[in-house]
């Protein structure tokens, strides 16, 4: 592992924890050049699925668009991130299981019922998006019927 701030390759573990439930391994590593402290994260990496796209292309799952996503949402947020990584990860199992693939619409439809666990404001601004709303008027129906 390369150190963050000389780029050396020589760094040794001082820690190691597992976190997420055990489903990953967060280490402290020391620059054995530099004695700059950084930490990382280890996480099995999912086997790899496709999704349908609304026009009907298809793509593997990239994970890093769902969290491009939902940090959008938290934009200026109070948000705790373990609970961040945590939906990720549970909505990922259940996608996973789908050998099929799963559709974009079905990841957007799963993001929201998350969301609107954690956050609400967060769920609004992603649902304005998902939901591609045509007007103000529509988009506080929307508020309405779901928040009431």
């Amino acid at each position: 592992m390369r150190c963050v701030k000389c780029r050396n390759l020589d760094t040794k573990v001082i820690d190691s924890r597992l976190v997420e439930d055990g489903r990953s391994i967060r280490r402290r590593r020391e620059c054995e050049a530099c004695g700059a402290r950084f930490t990382t994260f280890e996480r099995v990496e999912f086997i790899s699925f496709m999704v349908t796209k609304s026009d009907g292309r298809k793509d593997v799952y990239d994970r890093s668009k769902v969290q491009r996503s939902l940090m959008k949402a938290f934009n200026k947020r109070t948000v705790d991130h373990a609970k961040i990584e945590q939906a990720i990860n549970e909505l990922e199992n259940e996608w996973a299981q789908n050998k099929k693939g799963i559709t974009s619409k079905r990841i957007g439809k799963d993001i929201l019922s998350k969301l609107r666990d954690i956050d609400e404001v967060a769920y609004i601004r992603y649902a304005s998006i998902y939901n591609n709303f045509d007007s103000a008027e529509r988009f506080a129906e929307f508020i309405r019927e779901e928040l009431g």
